[in-house]
């Protein structure tokens, strides 16, 4: 009996033992908190899914309250790292600064922001800049697709965009309806952009923007309209041809959480190994170069 006992010990410190040197072995525990953007998400996600493989163990979330929600987060440090479709704005960097919380903004991809209409729509393939602005400012008169165009059909227009919290609607506002415009009230807000898919998808007369990951996703159930008679293509993203709705896409990392928090490091350390594949996979456009990313993190 006290054989057996002995060696049921033995085991038990064997196993415990080799548990300890595997979980040392397998890397890092812990949490890490990321929220913000819904355009940036697709790419983060599949980095988190790569970086599981490898620590099974550290528990990642990544929400999808907007830009704006995220940082609303991120700057009282609710988060690490904060997913976002635009720069952080002064207001928003003011009060991280009451707060004490100090950061590191790195630019992670370029998008083509998206403008799509019904795979059904057959009267319209091209639209200008100031088409939209006419469709979307505040006190629009278009209500139908005949009053942008006499020569289009007599369909009621159903618009579908990003809610105020997103950083879409920011940048959108910003280059298409200018610093002063405003955006009309009667359409239908998302902080996700898979639900603004899914309207433009299901109604014949709608029309909406969104990131090229969500549009490449679903390009056999939705057109791209050319924006001044430019198609949202990589090579057209790259050059800047496609004005004005090329523009970057961040993440942004809580510096103490960088320092403090070793699976937070690493994390951030793999994105940007693996960002050149993953952002080009998932329907971004990769920066030709992520060293000036990887020395700020050092």
């Amino acid at each position: 009996m006290k054989k057996i006992l002995m060696l049921s010990l033995s085991l038990l410190l064997l196993f415990s033992c080799k548990g300890s040197m595997e979980e040392k072995k397998d890397g890092l525990a812990g949490q890490i908190l990321i929220d913000g953007s819904s355009t940036v998400a697709p790419i983060t996600n599949a980095v988190t899914e790569d970086f599981r493989k490898d620590h099974p163990e550290v528990d990642i979330s990544v929400g999808i309250s907007g830009t704006g929600g995220g940082f609303k987060k991120f700057v009282t440090g609710e988060i690490d790292i904060a997913n976002a479709s635009r720069p952080i704005k002064k207001e928003e960097a003011e009060k991280a600064k009451e707060n004490g919380v100090e950061f590191i903004e790195l630019k992670i991809a370029l998008d083509g922001l998206t403008v799509a209409v019904n795979k059904e729509n057959n009267w319209i393939s091209d639209i200008t800049a100031e088409e939209l602005k006419k469709m979307w400012q505040e006190g629009s008169p278009v209500a139908n697709w005949k009053d942008l165009n006499p020569s289009y059909p007599d369909l009621p227009l159903k618009l579908y965009g990003p809610d105020q919290d997103s950083g879409t609607y920011d940048y959108f506002v910003e280059e298409i309806l200018g610093k002063d415009g405003q955006m009309r009230k009667d359409y239908s807000p998302s902080s996700d952009d898979n639900q603004l898919v899914l309207g433009v998808e299901g109604d014949k007369g709608a029309v909406g923007f969104f990131g090229y990951a969500y549009y490449l996703e679903q390009k056999d159930k939705l057109k791209a309209l050319k924006i001044n008679g430019i198609e949202p293509l990589e090579e057209n993203v790259k050059s800047g041809k496609y004005v004005p709705l090329s523009r970057p896409l961040f993440i942004y990392i809580n510096k103490k959480a960088l320092a403090d928090k070793p699976q937070v490091k690493s994390f951030v350390a793999f994105y940007l190994e693996k960002a050149p594949t993953i952002v080009g996979e998932v329907g971004y456009v990769p920066l030709d170069s992520y060293t000036e990313q990887v020395n700020l993190i050092k």
